[in-house]
């Protein structure tokens, strides 16, 4: 192991946790009308305020804290092409079978590290299925990773970022799971470095539109001649809802991240209601406890980029050359792909599209769950990993690569 990869816990400055605890206390809210509480509006103002409240005198940030230092931390500079060393935080669980397959799990926004905790123990576990070395970074400009300087840091930067870290790790061949960013930081992975990432499985498949003709005959005839499922048609209809109910985050974080920042910068209110409106609308019935929200919220809160910093991912990509975007939609034909869907993902197309993304060798739909499939359905995800490289799925070849007894 590199002596640069030192342990690390997570120790906020009882500073920071008074100055947030004084801003709420000085919050103001939004007055009251008849829709304050109304979804369709946004946040609700009743939910809000009684999550501030609890976040200023009844939540126990050191008490999230120590359970969060249970894991197994860590930290690493990382040399990034044109942008220098940057110093990035992961969570490394090996499992107690050190044949186990590496699996780089990459969180997105509004979400962190925290994603994989629920499936951690599960992927560990060696029970006479595959099991898995977990390595989970957070990103650059989230969690306790460093903030980027310089503009341009785009999805091409991320996958560099978290492959070199893999590598660093002494994993030279690995698999890797995804949803939200971390669907296209893994689809790039994949697509710039075949030869070491061997497999791919994502729980989020952003594609908007059916296969072209030009793009995929075979694929183009399949989707033309075969009627949509009441599944399907659920899933289209969640997508128009998405694009267009729930899209206008995306293009204010993708346009003008600056301006938002102040909000998200200054105002710990602003931050819990940007964020709680996602973790609401994104998942399926989940029953968030408010102290989980705001362990999830606090994660920003306490950053070391900033609260702002998370989301310029979003205006660096829309703005990067036009082709590093598209390589990450495009079909890669060494790395095998496995794919979940989730019927109350933000993006939900039937399940042959995936087909035009790589070599599918799983897929499997959900009856129930959301976009953060790890946190909501750890076990559901889990499940599906094993299956995809278990004795009768499609990537067991890979699986037996690392370990010949399966």
């Amino acid at each position: 192991m590199p002596d640069d990869i030192s342990p690390f816990s997570i120790r906020v400055p009882d500073t920071a946790i008074e100055q947030l605890k004084a801003k709420l206390s000085a919050a103001s809210f939004t007055d009251r009308v008849e829709f304050s509480d109304d979804w369709n509006y946004g946040a609700p103002l009743s939910d809000v305020k009684r999550l501030a409240k609890r976040w200023e005198d009844g939540f126990d940030w050191r008490e999230q804290e120590a359970t969060l230092n249970q894991l197994p931390h860590f930290t690493t500079p990382i040399e990034v092409d044109g942008f220098g060393k940057l110093n990035i935080h992961f969570l490394h669980q090996r499992s107690s079978n050190a044949n186990s397959i590496p699996l780089l799990f990459v969180h997105g926004w509004p979400g962190s590290f925290l994603e994989v905790v629920k499936l951690i123990p599960l992927l560990t576990a060696s029970k006479g299925k595959p099991s898995f070395h977990v390595v989970a970074p957070s990103l650059p400009n989230f969690g306790f990773s460093d903030a980027v300087q310089k503009p341009g840091f785009s999805t091409t930067q991320y996958a560099e970022t978290v492959h070199k870290l893999m590598l660093k790790l002494g994993y030279t061949s690995y698999v890797t799971q995804g949803g939200d960013w971390g669907f296209m930081i893994t689809r790039l992975v994949g697509a710039k470095y075949p030869d070491h990432c061997l497999a791919s499985h994502v729980n989020f498949v952003r594609i908007h539109s059916p296969p072209t003709f030009t793009q995929s005959p075979l694929l183009y005839l399949w989707n033309s001649l075969t009627p949509y499922n009441s599944t399907d048609k659920a899933g289209l209809a969640r997508s128009a809802w998405f694009r267009n109910e729930g899209f206008g985050y995306n293009a204010e974080q993708s346009t003008k991240p600056s301006t938002l920042g102040f909000a998200l910068a200054d105002s710990p209110v602003a931050l819990l209601a940007w964020i709680y409106e996602k973790l609401q609308d994104w998942t399926d019935d989940y029953a968030w406890d408010d102290d989980e929200v705001l362990t999830w919220v606090s994660i920003y809160q306490f950053s070391k980029a900033g609260p702002a910093a998370s989301v310029r991912i979003y205006y660096e990509t829309k703005h990067a050359e036009a082709d590093q975007y598209a390589q990450g939609l495009q079909y890669v034909p060494q790395v095998k792909l496995g794919v979940s869907l989730f019927p109350k993902d933000v993006v939900v197309p039937p399940k042959r599209w995936a087909h035009s993304l790589g070599p599918v060798v799983f897929a499997a739909v959900h009856k129930q769950g959301g976009h953060f499939a790890a946190h909501e359905r750890p076990e559901q995800l889990a499940r599906d990993l094993q299956s995809m490289f278990g004795t009768a799925g499609g990537a067991h070849d890979i699986a037996k690569r690392f370990d010949a007894s399966l």
